[in-house]
């Protein structure tokens, strides 16, 4: 489908079932609407071999249709490249030179991801526009490598209308938004992140379409009830938060053009995973649970389609729903009738966390709550949730919405209180079951709300330097660099300590378990330290502190409060053999395990 350049020439295919004629006009044929005519393939298929044609070239579809009096100029559905979103499209080449070779994607249990937006995350003043691109993303890999990321999370980077957007708004869902460097740019982000060990999930939106700039918009001239046309539901269906445009999930070539789509960013640009947005509204029409009125099953069987496709080609990579509404099915396998994501965003953990450590008195703290967001699994997989306090959706400045040190204390996020109850946040984040993720500029306190408009501040990095490290410390013994905290890569959680009068908790995470493998979490989640609280604990002997989230190196802000090593005597606790007495400090949690 598409433009497919050969040598001496250019392959066009293009679907337009109603359409009377079909030709390609084009930089190669001095832009003639009649000079390079499409012939019928069948199906409502046309398609032409056009000699002269060239990569670089720029051209568009002319169609003639009973339904319209003049000639449809129109780009291609599946144009790899445009000068903009109501520009040309633009022949681009088939492959790309790969440098990169013997790379694989981390094991699920091994991800940790940084979500980020290509056109705020780091300015490149050299750019055209002088705003983010994915060379000036580049330039920031060795920096998340060192924080110890080892996946990046695009928004979705589809042509979309102007140079501002958060993206999900896509024009042309096969072609790279142009500036942000087109095809040949993102091919070289990923490739220079795999060089770096890093994984590249990106993301589709497949629940509606535009609604601006939409040349599928009745590309044929086709429609009905006023409707979009050929690609989109014409009746009630169509109807979405984001305007009439949901496709039609029950028609075959547009299955085929989103099934098309999803291992195009795979196969053919290299990606490690997708992240679809809000599969609520491919599902069901109002993106509810138990609304079988408004269910739709052709979006349910869509999902399942591409997800078994991508598990028989490239099982390895991960498929991750945006849901948010902690629906088992999801994730379930499609042989038991699931819909086969490998994962989905965690929107209860999220909601319970952010509500625990925003809260301004300690008293409104729900332990059990906490507890029971720590336990959660979905189909009894832990690495089946993506856990996390802030997202794009959760921080944006259009919606309302802040970043968490922000919402502890609004106008003073540098605050002790902000630093440490966001931290604490984090700190949950890493040791929780799951695969954990945080927005870009989180881990080095960003304050305010994030828009799409403005670069994050990146002297932030510097200024809460500690804040960093805390980052860091904590990623890398979630990924287990030293071979002692082996237990946080597992499934295993026991939360063996509720304390919900004093805001205090603790888990037991373990794979095999035993020195090295077997990990205590404890979590104080009130303005008070303590130097002896007693806990129980799995094993005996000697318990080392991994992580004090009290240390005064990651803020001056921070009281230093003692947490040592102990040792685990053989007295009952917590319906565990052995416990023993730890210091923490306030709005603290610390990390033990034990030597081999």
């Amino acid at each position: 489908m598409g433009a497919t350049p050969y040598e001496g020439g250019v392959a066009f295919r293009v679907w337009a079932p109603f359409a009377s004629s079909v030709s390609v006009a084009g930089t190669f044929n001095g832009w003639s609407p009649t000079a390079a005519p499409l012939g019928r393939d069948g199906g409502g298929y046309w398609s032409a071999d056009v000699a002269g044609a060239n990569i670089g070239d720029q051209y568009k579809f002319v169609l003639t249709s009973p339904f319209r009096s003049a000639a449809l100029w129109k780009n291609d559905p599946y144009a790899r490249s445009l000068t903009n979103s109501v520009g040309n499209s633009i022949i681009a080449r088939a492959d790309y030179g790969w440098q990169t070779r013997g790379y694989s994607t981390p094991p699920w249990n091994e991800l940790v991801i940084y979500e980020l937006h290509v056109g705020s995350f780091h300015f490149d003043p050299n750019s055209s526009n002088g705003r983010g691109n994915f060379d000036s993303v580049i330039a920031k890999l060795g920096y998340l490598r060192e924080l110890g990321i080892n996946a990046i999370q695009l928004l979705p980077s589809d042509e979309f209308p102007g140079d501002i957007s958060w993206g999900y708004n896509p024009a042309y869902i096969f072609a790279i938004e142009q500036s942000y460097g087109g095809p040949d740019g993102l091919c070289r982000l990923v490739d220079a992140a795999h060089a770096r060990g890093i994984a590249v999930i990106y993301d589709v939106v497949y629940n509606h379409l535009g609604p601006s700039d939409l040349d599928l918009w009745q590309f044929d001239g086709w429609s009905e009830n006023g409707g979009g046309g050929i690609y989109f539901y014409n009746d009630w269906r169509r109807q979405t938060p984001w305007g009439d445009t949901r496709p039609d999930y029950g028609r075959g070539e547009v299955r085929q053009y989103l099934g098309d789509n999803a291992l195009w960013w795979l196969e053919r640009h290299h990606c490690d995973g997708l992240r679809w947005d809000a599969t609520g509204w491919i599902r069901n029409v109002w993106g509810n649970n138990d609304d079988h009125g408004a269910d739709l099953g052709d979006g349910w069987s869509l999902m399942q389609w591409i997800n078994s496709e991508i598990r028989a080609r490239q099982p390895w990579k991960i498929t991750i729903a945006e849901d948010m509404q902690d629906n088992a099915s999801i994730t379930r396998a499609t042989d038991a009738g699931g819909a086969g994501f490998g994962a989905q965003w965690a929107a209860g953990f999220m909601h319970a966390v952010r509500d625990t450590i925003i809260a301004r008195d300690d008293a409104s703290r729900n332990m059990f709550a906490i507890r029971d967001f720590i336990n959660q699994r979905y189909n009894a997989d832990a690495f089946g949730r993506v856990l996390y306090t802030e997202s794009h959706d959760e921080v944006a400045q259009s919606a309302g919405q802040a970043r968490v040190p922000e919402l502890i204390w609004p106008g003073n996020a540098d605050s002790y209180f902000s630093q440490k109850r966001s931290t604490l946040g984090a700190a949950l984040l890493f040791t929780v079951p799951g695969i954990p993720m945080i927005f870009m500029g989180q881990e080095f306190l960003e304050s305010g709300a994030w828009s799409d408009a403005s670069e994050l501040d990146w002297s932030k990095s510097d200024r809460f330097e500690g804040i960093g490290t805390f980052y860091r410390d904590l990623i890398r013994l979630r990924r287990n660099w030293f071979d002692a905290t082996r237990g946080l890569k597992a499934q295993h959680v026991n939360v063996h300590h509720v304390n919900d009068a004093d805001k205090l908790l603790a888990f037991h995470r373990w794979d095999q378990g035993g020195p090295r493998d077997d990990v205590v979490v404890v979590v104080n989640f009130s303005n008070r330290g303590y130097d002896s609280y007693g806990l129980g604990l799995p094993a005996g002997g000697l318990w080392r502190v991994r992580f004090n989230g009290d240390w005064r190196g990651y803020s001056s802000l921070f009281s230093d409060h003692r947490s040592d090593d102990l040792w685990a005597l053989p007295r009952g606790c917590d319906d565990m053999p052995w416990s023993g007495d730890i210091g923490i400090g306030p709005y603290t949690a610390i990390i033990l395990s034990q030597d081999a």
